[in-house]
């Protein structure tokens, strides 16, 4: 997708359209044959005005109207949409009463700013991990923002991810929770967490655990498992492990670079806190995902630049993190046909 393409998508509307009723129960009588679902999915958005770029409705407005020209069943962020939502009500209210069914995957982030009870109630959610069915599939929304300290799990709230303990845990009742709801889905299942579970390095802690009820789901039924997408890390790459496809989902806005620099001009560096912190993407990206009961898993995704051409390099921060991914302003497209035997 190019910048005119972006550029099409429009803004977002003042006021939000009716909600729309959307099928989230899936027929009984699907088949193979019949199941197919598409929807949006985008990552760190990170909606923070005067500390973040990009801080204006409008780039949120672009997502949503290239979700509603692909004509998507839902729409769902991986984490990160936005630092204090209790704050934020317009631009929460203006997602979550879209027309298209929306979806929050809490991120270490979205509790920035008041608590996680106040997050849940801005993002309409009674508890961060939740699943849905919809057309022949189910999708499972996990939470991985705990602290461990000793044998106890306590939720990242108000802003305390990085003072307190070893974070980035899913709690054994949360791991229990998501075992049984994958091994009693009717359906096949994909997975959305902010952190990963593919990832080696930086991520969820006990990552191995979650990718074992995957692969023993997978053992028992084929196919059962067939995507899990994350967010968090900004970065682009897909990867295929025991016949699972893993999308590490590319943020919607920028990429976060340790060390302070001054590559943008004064005017950019007065205006957002934090750009300084940032390589910066010059149009929102997002993905369009079609699911089909058949194994075809298609992805759609999105390619912008980097604004002013400042690259992570020209910031003196490294080119890429410590997984070897780097720093990009994309969301690559593929487009694949698994086998699943039994």
């Amino acid at each position: 997708m190019n910048r005119r393409d972006f550029l099409k998508t429009g803004a977002l509307a003042a006021t939000a359209l009716a909600a729309r009723p959307h099928d989230a129960l899936a027929n009984p009588r699907t088949t193979m044959s019949t199941q197919h679902v598409k929807f949006c999915a985008f990552a760190d958005l990170h909606y923070y005005p005067g500390v973040f770029p990009h801080d204006t409705p409008e780039w949120l407005g672009a997502i949503l109207r290239r979700a509603e020209s692909a004509n998507v069943d839902f729409i769902i962020h991986a984490g990160d949409f936005t630092h204090r939502p209790a704050h934020e009500t317009a631009f929460v209210r203006a997602y979550n009463d879209f027309h298209i069914k929306t979806y929050h995957t809490i991120g270490n982030h979205d509790d920035d700013g008041n608590t996680h009870e106040q997050t849940l109630q801005a993002y309409g959610l009674q508890r961060g991990h939740y699943h849905f069915d919809c057309r022949g599939f189910r999708f499972i929304v996990l939470d991985d923002n705990y602290f461990r300290v000793g044998d106890e799990y306590h939720h990242f709230s108000s802003s305390n991810y990085y003072k307190e303990g070893s974070a980035h845990w899913i709690p054994p009742e949360q791991v229990a929770w998501f075992r049984e709801t994958v091994e009693s889905s009717p359906w096949p299942c994909v997975t959305f967490c902010h952190g990963s579970f593919e990832r080696p390095v930086g991520s969820i802690h006990n990552y191995e655990e979650m990718q074992g009820i995957v692969n023993a789901a997978n053992r028992a039924h084929p196919g059962r498992v067939r995507l899990c997408v994350n967010g968090h890390h900004h970065r682009d790459c897909i990867r295929i492990q025991e016949g699972v496809v893993y999308l590490d989902l590319n943020s919607a806005n920028y990429d976060w670079v340790p060390k302070r620099h001054a590559c943008y001009s004064p005017e950019v560096l007065q205006r957002w806190r934090l750009a300084c912190n940032t390589v910066m993407w010059n149009d929102p990206i997002s993905a369009i995902i079609t699911l089909d009961g058949d194994g075809t898993i298609d992805i759609q995704g999105a390619v912008s630049s980097l604004r002013d051409g400042v690259t992570a390099e020209m910031t003196g921060n490294a080119r890429v993190d410590a997984c070897g991914r780097p720093t990009t302003a994309v969301i690559q497209s593929a487009r694949f046909r698994m086998r699943y035997d039994g």
